[in-house]
């Protein structure tokens, strides 16, 4: 009898390591709309100048006050406008990598932890390239559009896509509402990020492993030059993208004991400098702003 009441307690200590945190602890995060902090982000970007590029929607902008996870505060601009954002969604393959982990048909060795790490790290082509050929193509999207994530979702005008390989390669899949072949919008990378920080990425275990790999960026610019100027103790997790005038760049900030998300999409000659001088406004804006109560629902993606 105490063996069996001992291997039960284990089987249940084994299933919460592997299973995410229920949906239900957590609220819808487009749900959680804050208006103190809807107000600054958008007094910050009218007194950046930035309110043009909003208006014609070339600039999208998500900020997430994370500290308390169960209560995440939510402000926006543009933030289910589907734009091109080159490397940024290499989070996905990294995504679709670990979900071919869990299931035992990709070992997380050496090898593919070098892989995987460069890919986000240093945003090498040849690693997507590789990891992708690990995974499968198809593979990608399908978890993407799967009714666990939703990280793509035509009910809000797409999300997260991967449809091309990083090189000079023609697309194989792009997306079917925007013809794009690496897409993403800035409110669903802020999902990616916050079912990361809360566990629900593949499961508890696998969701810290990949916030390591996303730790420690190697390349520096954009929100990561505009932090280390002012806060150079902050922790990001992150990840960028860049072609010609589409600059993207998302993470998780940690420092003072605060924590938050942050994604911009820009298509500008003038993106890469629109990301740099926002950050640390952004960064101001979750340290002055107080927490609102706001609305959940169940009925919304996770």
């Amino acid at each position: 009898m105490h063996l069996m009441k001992k291997l039960s307690i284990l089987l249940i200590i084994a299933l919460l390591n592997v299973f995410p945190a229920s949906a239900s602890q957590y609220p819808a995060l487009r749900d959680s709309c804050d208006p103190a902090l809807q107000k600054s982000l958008e007094n910050c970007l009218t007194s950046l100048g930035l309110h043009r590029p909003v208006m014609a929607k070339s600039l999208c902008v998500v900020l997430v006050d994370i500290t308390d996870p169960q209560h995440p505060r939510l402000a926006s601009v543009n933030g289910d406008e589907m734009m091109y954002a080159a490397s940024l969604p290499k989070i996905a393959i990294l995504l679709a990598a670990f979900e071919r982990v869990a299931q035992g048909e990709l070992s997380l060795d050496s090898e593919t932890r070098k892989q995987l790490t460069h890919m986000i790290r240093n945003s090498s082509n040849q690693a997507a390239t590789y990891l992708l050929d690990r995974v499968g193509r198809t593979y990608v999207n399908t978890t993407l559009k799967s009714h666990r994530y939703r990280l793509y979702d035509p009910s809000f005008n797409g999300g997260l896509w991967v449809g091309k390989d990083y090189g000079k390669s023609p697309p194989w899949n792009r997306d079917p509402l925007h013809n794009l072949s690496h897409g993403a919008t800035a409110l669903q990378v802020a999902r990616f990020y916050y079912l990361l920080e809360t566990g629900r990425l593949v499961s508890p275990t696998l969701s810290r492993e990949m916030k390591a790999i996303l730790a420690e960026p190697a390349i520096h610019h954009k929100f990561v030059e505009g932090l280390a100027k002012v806060h150079p103790d902050s922790r990001l997790y992150r990840k960028s993208g860049t072609w010609k005038n589409w600059h993207a760049d998302s993470a998780i900030v940690e420092h003072a004991g605060r924590r938050y998300i942050v994604v911009a999409l820009a298509s500008s000659p003038e993106g890469e400098q629109w990301l740099r001088r926002l950050i640390v406004p952004l960064d101001e804006i979750i340290f002055q702003t107080v927490p609102h109560s706001s609305v959940s629902s169940d009925d919304k993606p996770q």
